[in-house]
């Protein structure tokens, strides 16, 4: 079944909250149904979904990552040219630590940056509903249902006061 995108549009936020409220005690899996709007509000405000972040994996395995990487490298290159210079050891640590403190920089960096793409869930290819007038202050809250649900979806939308209701 085709998945329809509903978006119930609200003049203010306590509608947009009641909706919220009327979209869980329908049945409505979380995380189905979310607030758009152009007003910054906390997490959590109109009692959505919040998922749980894991982008603080994200550095921390590309510095374990880049720390490997660059001690093979380091001491690879070194036992593959090993030069003896005045009695001294061919694996110098001293020498392999500005390396290994670079490539541990560099990729906890790109694994951070790679994880907030992941984490924003872009690119989003399937566009759900939209309206211009979120922009303009106006409440939007969307819900994501398949086919034989959307007309319950629709129903509680205009129940809680939706003065236009889309599907996508």
């Amino acid at each position: 079944m085709a998945n329809k995108s509903i978006l119930g549009l609200y003049e203010d936020p306590e509608s947009g909250a009641d909706a919220m409220d009327a979209i869980k005690e329908a049945g409505f899996p979380l995380g189905d149904f979310d607030v758009l709007t152009g007003t910054p509000y906390p997490e959590g405000a109109f009692g959505e979904y919040v998922p749980q972040h894991r982008l603080f994996r994200f550095p921390l395995f590309g510095a374990i990552l880049g720390l490997t990487i660059a001690i093979l490298f380091t001491a690879a290159t070194q036992l593959a040219y090993p030069v003896v210079s005045g009695g001294k050891p061919i694996l110098s640590i001293f020498a392999m630590i500005i390396i290994m403190y670079e490539l541990t920089m560099l990729s906890a960096v790109i694994a951070t940056v790679v994880g907030i793409i992941f984490e924003s869930r872009l690119p989003n290819f399937k566009m759900g509903a939209y309206d211009e007038r979120i922009t303009e202050g106006y409440i939007g809250v969307v819900v994501s249902c398949d086919e034989d649900r959307q007309a319950e979806a629709e129903q509680v939308l205009r129940q809680t006061g939706a003065m236009e209701v889309k599907v996508a």
